[in-house]
């Protein structure tokens, strides 16, 4: 990177408390030049078509829009968008959905000063950037691993809609006999259901197979 490089960043979050913190964090950085602040989905579009930022901090949990959505809309004008999310979670559902959406990475909000530059610049350089805890082979692990969950890896066979129903309600921790009483089923049927379910993800018992289901239901609510 150039010295006389600037690196103009729009943040977004809804809590106020947290922009001011980021852009105290960054104000006297040589390098980096905090051009605006959003405090939900749709100010960001807004505010990133106006300014052209270089990087944007974007909180995946916002009204209005979500940090998800609001990308998604900025990316239709602008494919290159670099954009670092940042949560207060770090989770691997949480890593799958920014990789999802293509973005320059995820950090967490506990996130150190030092981190955060490094973090700034590396997506600045058109790199992504997940944290010291995220090395290639682990990311490229969870993309496959929740393209294969959510039915999108063409390469293997998915889960059907049914048994990606009943993915869900194991992880709400309804029993064979209860789910077979809420879809109407037989719970024989429910228990080949999940048979199926548990030979296609690769695991071997009930405990492993309830960590698949909530994970697929917190990724059905950020997404």
């Amino acid at each position: 990177m150039s010295e006389n490089t600037n690196i103009r960043i729009l943040v977004a979050d809804d809590h106020k408390l947290f922009r001011s913190g980021v852009i105290s964090l960054l104000e006297n950085e040589p390098e980096i030049f905090v051009v605006g602040e959003a405090e939900n989905g749709e100010q960001l579009i807004n505010f990133y078509s106006e300014l052209k930022p270089d990087v944007v901090l974007i909180d995946i949990s916002m009204p209005f829009l979500t940090g998800t959505e609001a990308l998604k809309e900025i990316q239709k004008e602008d494919p290159d968008v670099k954009a670092l999310f940042v949560s207060m979670h770090d989770t691997e559902e949480y890593i799958y959905f920014a990789l999802k959406h293509n973005a320059a990475g995820l950090i967490s909000k506990n996130i150190m000063k030092g981190e955060l530059i490094y973090a700034i610049k590396t997506a600045y350089e058109g790199k992504q950037y997940f944290g010291q805890n995220w090395p290639e082979e682990r990311l490229q692990e969870i993309m496959v691993r929740f393209e294969y969950l959510t039915g999108k890896n063409p390469n293997n066979p998915s889960l059907t809609p049914r048994e990606r129903e009943i993915l869900k309600h194991i992880g709400y921790g309804l029993t064979s006999q209860e789910i077979a009483t809420k879809l109407k089923l037989s719970k024989r049927t429910i228990d080949s259901h999940r048979a199926h379910i548990m030979k296609k993800l690769g695991v071997s018992g009930l405990t492993e197979l309830i960590k698949y289901a909530v994970k697929y239901i917190q990724m059905d609510k950020i997404d």
